[in-house]
C-alpha cells in the first residue's frame, strides 16, 4: 500500500484468540461468505463488460476482510448504511446472489425490481448503498438516533466511507452531532488509497485519519488492518461493544487497497503493475485461508471445493438474471411515493 511507511497504531487482536472463540465451523462460513462475495465481482464485472450491466460497476475485491469481520463481530440486527461499492454488505445482510445479479442486469426480479442498478442495493436492516459522496453519512446517524430515542440498548448504526468522503462538509457535520447527542454511531472509514484517481494523501490532509479526527470529535478511535479478518474482527467487536455500553460514537479506519480502480471504466494507470502486484499478494482471502490452513481447520482441497461451490451459485444467479423479465414501463412510477 502507498502509506506503508506511515507509522499506523493498529489496533491489538490475536488471531488466536479469534479462531478460538469463532471456531473452525464459524470460520468456514466466514471463509465462504468472502469467496461469494469475491466470486460475484468477478462475474458482475464480466458482465458489465459483456454490456449486461448498464451504468457504473464499484468492485469491492481486496476489501472483504473489513465488512465480513464487522458483521460477523456485531452481528446483521444493527442499521448499516454505505456507499455505492454496496454488494459486499448487501450480501452479508442477506440479499441474495439472485437478486443482486437481477438487479445489476436491471431486471423486475432484482433487489429493487431493476430500478436501482449496482450502486443501490436495499435489505431490511441496510439503508441502502447510495451514491452523493457522503450523502448518507448523516442517514446513519438518524439511525442511531431512532436507536437511542426508542431506548434500543444493544445496537449500534454502522456507516462505512471511502477516505474520499472524509473532505465533506456532511462527514464532519455528522460526527458533531453523533458526539453531541452521544450516538451509537460506528462511522468506518475504508481507506483504500484512491479517491477516484487522487491518492488520500493528496486530498486528506492528516493521517492516520481517525486517529486524528476522532480527537477533534471527542471520541474513540480504532486503526484496522483492513486485509486482516482476525483484527477486523476483534476491532469491530470491540468498537461495537464499547458503542452499545456507552451509548457513544467510534470513529474507525479500516487500511487496505482495492484490487481494481474506482469504477470497471476506470484503467487505474495511476499505479504500477508492481504495486498492484504487491498489494494483492495480501489479498483478504488468501491471508485467511492460509491461517486456517496452518491451524489445520482447512485443507487447500476444500478451499478449491469451496471456492467451486461458490463459483456456481454465482453462475446460477446469472442464469437466474439473464431468464428473469425486464420491468413493464407501465410499472414504472410505482414506488416512487409513499401511500
Amino acid at each position: 500500500m502507498p502509506d506503508q511507511q506511515q507509522p499506523y497504531h493498529f489496533h491489538s487482536s490475536d488471531p488466536k484468540k479469534v479462531m478460538q472463540e469463532i471456531g473452525t465451523d464459524g470460520l468456514l462460513i466466514q471463509l465462504k461468505k468472502m469467496l461469494l462475495i469475491r466470486n460475484l465481482e468477478i462475474r458482475g464485472e464480466a458482465a458489465y463488460q459483456q454490456g449486461k450491466v448498464g451504468g457504473f460497476y464499484h468492485s469491492y475485491m481486496g476489501q472483504e476482510a473489513i465488512q465480513t469481520g464487522c458483521v460477523a463481530a456485531a452481528g446483521a440486527g444493527n442499521w448499516f448504511a454505505t456507499t455505492y461499492r454496496c454488494h459486499a454488505l448487501a450480501l452479508l445482510l442477506g440479499a441474495t446472489p439472485n437478486e443482486i445479479m437481477a438487479e445489476l442486469y436491471g431486471k423486475e426480479t432484482g433487489n429493487a425490481r431493476g430500478r436501482g442498478g449496482s450502486m443501490h442495493l436495499f435489505t431490511d436492516r441496510l439503508l441502502g448503498g447510495l451514491a452523493i459522496v457522503g450523502g448518507h453519512v448523516p442517514l446513519s446517524v438518524g439511525a442511531a438516533f431512532s436507536l437511542k430515542y426508542k431506548k434500543i440498548k444493544d445496537l449500534a448504526s454502522f456507516c462505512f466511507l471511502g477516505d474520499g468522503a472524509v473532505a465533506q462538509g456532511a462527514f464532519h457535520e455528522s460526527l458533531n452531532l453523533a458526539s453531541l447527542w452521544d450516538l451509537p454511531t460506528i462511522f468506518v472509514i475504508e481507506n483504500n488509497q484512491w479517491g477516484m484517481g487522487t491518492a488520500v494523501h493528496r486530498a486528506i490532509a492528516v493521517k492516520p485519519i481517525a486517529e486524528h479526527l476522532a480527537k477533534s470529535y471527542a471520541m474513540k478511535s480504532y486503526t484496522l488492518d483492513g486485509m486482516d479478518f482476525f483484527q477486523c474482527y476483534g476491532g469491530f467487536q470491540d468498537a461495537f461493544n464499547y458503542s452499545v455500553k456507552e451509548s457513544k460514537p467510534v470513529l474507525i479506519e479500516a487500511i487496505t487497497e482495492r484490487f481494481r480502480g474506482h469504477s470497471i471504466s476506470d484503467p487505474a494507470f495511476y499505479r504500477s503493475k508492481e504495486s498492484l502486484q504487491n498489494i494483492m499478494e495480501r489479498d483478504p482471502i488468501h491471508l485467511l485461508k492460509t491461517a486456517m490452513i496452518e491451524q489445520k481447520m482447512v485443507t487447500e482441497e476444500q478451499v478449491k471445493e469451496m471456492e467451486k461451490e461458490q463459483r456456481e451459485i454465482v453462475m446460477a444467479a446469472m442464469k437466474f438474471a439473464e431468464d428473469s423479465p425486464l420491468p413493464d414501463p407501465i410499472t414504472l412510477g410505482e414506488g416512487v411515493f409513499a401511500p
